[in-house]
């Protein structure tokens, strides 16, 4: 002991142990304080009973003697800290040419363990520097498992350890799968194995191909996602080597086990192992895979939907996906995940005809359904539209001035947009069609192009409308006054949905209104039959195949596709209107279009508004 603090332990200043701590601290001794961190003893003033330590951030602090010696820990010449000072040099070297020497100093510094957020405060930014530390430790993690001499674990706030014995990497693979209890576990230790596979010897792998097989065939209703995971990991195993044993047990088979449920199951697996998933359709149903595929389609995520459409695209059945998507989209039945994946892929050659007004008015439908169900899938397409500064410009930029003013007055009354993003959105459309301006400068609806109706579709809008005011909105003024009765608005899910019907009851208020002020009811009398004209009947030829058939051009409300009778306002109406006998037509068609020949145009004299169905 120093002879000046054996001085103090002989007169009684300082006990003997305190005298024993303080001869450890002497000065340009390094130290380490809980809450002041690295530092340096710098001097002692034995008389004033203090001593002073230079911390990072508290230079020259004075500490009663007998507190420094109990909250003060001496560090030895080796400790990483104090190597930072006297030679980092040495360990920026270590750190380009022996990071697993360098792991090694640290684990002796912190008691034989460290964790990967704990080495990256100590070495950066003096040995590594921050933007260079991930890189650096994913170099170091591959010398670590080379050398065999460190525990690795799979956690990054799980400490780093060393070994007694050497072990190699692969060894250490099988020994945490063969131990893990957990089924996240398994299954992370099970892709570790995979990304290594190439190190094993088939040996090695038999013995983790059977307890994949039991921990697959132990979760089987339980955990179906997880066990389609652990079967096509050992699939991958079996392929990469086929001399491996399996099994029958086989996706194909839990496929059909499962296949009231897939719409609940698919979404839970992996990302990466849909498509290992859903190519085997096929398989597990020969007769019906792709139709299976299209229900699926329609009930389930995104990321799910991209990779049926991609299965359906390579095997050939590109026209019925088509077909499907035609059909839902024209039936405001598509789902917002399937919306979102066809405007993420919007350039893809085989449905970009599906890009327009009507996929527009088809994400309207979606957006005001999902945000009333309870789980709302919706927030993708919605966040897309925003996000999108073209995608808005490109659904409308073919549309007819009068489908635009029907997509802008949706725009307007639609709740599912803040009133920000609403004229923003509406903004992007004015920009596309200019004409639109008129709709936000207050010009009377008399400007708007009229709408033509059947005297019967007239007073069937006339008799919801009457329905919407004297019965439903009413009714939901009702609701909401006894559902605000309950209590706490915030808890209180009956007031919510009768708020939220609120919305939808005004909204198509609104549109109903705009719509009535818009109409033009007739019967068809007078109507020029030396062309297509609203009210004609018209034969056509198909120039392939020669076939005769039949279609009334109708108003805009009237429409019933099973008989041929169309809207004037319809793509097909569109493209007929004003042509005479004799001219040549491209029709659209579900998969395309088709090319046709006028053979005659009459006057519609059936009585159509009793046959009629009502359109929107």
């Amino acid at each position: 002991m120093d002879a000046d603090l054996q001085a103090l332990v002989t007169s009684g200043k300082i006990n003997s142990k305190i005298g024993d701590l303080l001869s450890q601290l002497k000065p340009q001794t390094f130290c380490l304080h809980k809450s002041w961190g690295f530092g340096q003893v710098s001097s002692w003033n034995l008389l004033l009973n203090q001593i002073v330590i230079d911390f990072q951030n508290k230079k020259q602090h004075s500490m009663q003697l007998s507190y420094a010696a109990e909250t003060l820990q001496p560090l030895p010449p080796s400790h990483l800290f104090v190597r930072k000072v006297i030679a980092a040099d040495e360990l920026r070297r270590l750190a380009r040419e022996d990071p697993a020497g360098l792991i090694e100093i640290a684990l002796e510094s912190f008691g034989g363990k460290v964790t990967q957020d704990q080495l990256q405060k100590a070495l950066a930014p003096e040995i590594v520097s921050e933007t260079d530390f991930k890189k650096w430790w994913d170099t170091a993690k591959k010398a670590l498992r080379k050398s065999g001499h460190f525990s690795l674990p799979a956690r990054k706030s799980d400490p780093i350890t060393a070994r007694d014995k050497s072990l190699s990497y692969e060894e250490e693979l099988l020994l945490a799968f063969k131990g893990a209890r957990r089924l996240k576990d398994q299954i992370g230790h099970l892709e570790g194995i995979l990304k290594n596979a190439d190190n094993f010897q088939e040996a090695q792998l038999q013995p983790v191909v059977a307890q994949v097989e039991v921990i697959a065939a132990r979760n089987l209703r339980l955990s179906p996602a997880q066990a389609f995971e652990l079967l096509i990991a050992r699939d991958e195993l079996c392929q990469r080597f086929p001399q491996l044993q399996r099994s029958n047990l086989s996706v194909a088979e839990l496929l059909r086990e499962h296949q009231n449920h897939l719409n609940d199951i698919l979404p839970q697996i992996a990302n990466s192992k849909h498509r290992r998933v859903l190519n085997e359709f096929p398989a597990a149903f020969p007769n019906d895979w792709d139709t299976r595929l299209l229900t699926i389609l329609q009930n389930t995520s995104f990321r799910v939907v991209g990779e049926i459409a991609r299965i359906l695209v390579d095997q050939g059945k590109t026209d019925l996906l088509y077909q499907c998507l035609n059909r839902t989209i024209r039936e405001h039945s598509v789902s917002s995940d399937v919306l979102y994946w066809l405007c993420k892929e919007r350039g893809a050659h085989h449905f970009a005809d599906l890009f327009g007004s009507e996929l527009m008015t088809a994400i309207f439908s979606a957006l005001e359904r999902d945000q009333f169900s309870e789980v709302r899938r919706g927030s993708k397409i919605h966040d897309l539209l925003i996000e999108d500064r073209e995608l808005v410009s490109d659904l409308v930029v073919d549309a007819t001035s009068s489908q635009a003013r029907d997509l802008m007055r949706r725009m307007m009354v639609t709740p599912v947009f803040e009133e920000l993003n609403k004229r923003s959105l509406m903004a992007r459309m004015i920009k596309t069609h200019p004409e639109l301006q008129s709709m936000l400068s207050g010009e009377s609806e008399e400007k708007q192009e009229a709408l033509i109706v059947s005297w019967a579709s007239l007073q069937r809008r006339k008799a919801e409308y009457d329905d919407l005011v004297s019965k439903r909105i009413p009714e939901n003024t009702k609701e909401i006054g006894i559902a605000r009765s309950y209590g706490d608005l915030r808890e209180n899910f009956e007031y919510k949905a009768a708020k939220e019907m609120q919305t939808v009851l005004m909204r198509r208020k609104a549109e109903l209104e705009h719509m009535l002020a818009r109409a033009r009811g007739t019967s068809f009398e007078n109507v020029d039959s030396s062309q297509v004209s609203i009210g004609t009947v018209i034969t056509l030829r198909d120039r392939q195949t020669d076939e005769l058939i039949a279609y009334s051009v109708l108003g805009a409300w009237d429409s019933d596709p099973e008989n041929h009778v169309v809207s004037y306002q319809t793509a097909i109406g569109q493209a007929l209107l004003g042509r005479k006998p004799g001219d040549s037509v491209q029709l659209p068609t579900e998969t395309g279009s088709r090319e046709v020949e006028i053979v005659s145009v009459e006057v519609c004299r059936a009585p159509m508004d009793q046959s009629l169905q009502t359109a929107g």
